[in-house]
């Protein structure tokens, strides 16, 4: 009986340390080559559909043919469990403080809970922002996520817009930026900031319509029965 109880007692051992292995080092995603690298940063109180629309779309690239498609993944500051505003847990993918990441190619922002307030306030975040930002492709804010561009200084030189209640907020802490309200997304130079919300959906249908065309965005719509037609979407675009 001893014999199984030392046994059992190591099996344990051994259980527990390969948990804590695996929360420390994370479970790295397949990154495939010849892909977009599409960069989701997220933390505490982040906001369900602000990150799942956008992920959505541009995770459902990889079923389709001849396109140049997207490996999606999350960061963080941490690799212990990120809680959303409505309470899901997450694992992220990466801790962007400790660890090498992939190149990115496009940075997404969600809105997050305290975008208004103590996030701004994080300088790691912001510079890591930033530097991402100088080599990405595109790099798309949803809802409040455009508060964090434009505190690390992306802004300055184009027209964005935020949540729309959240617009005279914006205004009032950011004199200096040029805002465009009653529409759904802006996109100026690498810059696509958007309402969020449920129109996340189309702020990251027209990023792929402007990679991919009209007929392979249609087909991505049409899996996730979205009527989708530009043409009928308000948004600004100043190119």
């Amino acid at each position: 009986m001893k014999k199984y109880l030392v046994l059992y007692a190591i099996m344990m051992v051994l259980v527990s340390c390969n948990q804590t292995v695996n929360q420390q080092e994370g479970t790295v995603p397949n990154m495939e080559p010849d892909r977009y690298n599409v960069a989701f940063l997220i933390m505490n109180g982040v906001y369900n559909t602000e990150l799942t629309a956008p992920f959505d779309i541009y995770q459902h690239t990889q079923y389709r043919q001849g396109i140049k498609a997207m490996n999606t993944f999350s960061l963080a500051n941490t690799l212990d469990p990120i809680r959303t505003f409505e309470g899901l847990r997450i694992l992220p993918d990466y801790d962007y403080t400790a660890q090498e990441i992939p190149p990115i190619d496009i940075l997404v922002v969600p809105s997050a809970e305290h975008h208004l307030d103590s996030d701004l306030n994080d300088t790691i975040m912001l510079n890591f922002v930033k530097r991402v930002a100088k080599d990405a492709q595109f790099v798309t804010s949803h809802c409040d996520g455009a508060f964090v561009l434009a505190k690390a200084g992306l802004l300055d030189s184009v027209v964005s817009t935020t949540f729309p209640s959240d617009i005279g907020t914006y205004k009032k802490m950011f004199p200096h930026l040029k805002v465009k309200d009653s529409v759904l997304f802006v996109h100026d130079g690498k810059y696509i900031t958007s309402a969020g919300g449920a129109k996340s959906f189309e702020a990251a249908l027209y990023l792929c319509e402007n990679l991919y065309g009209k007929e392979i965005t249609k087909s991505l719509a049409k899996g996730l029965v979205i009527d989708w037609d530009l043409a009928q979407v308000p948004y600004f675009s100043p190119q």
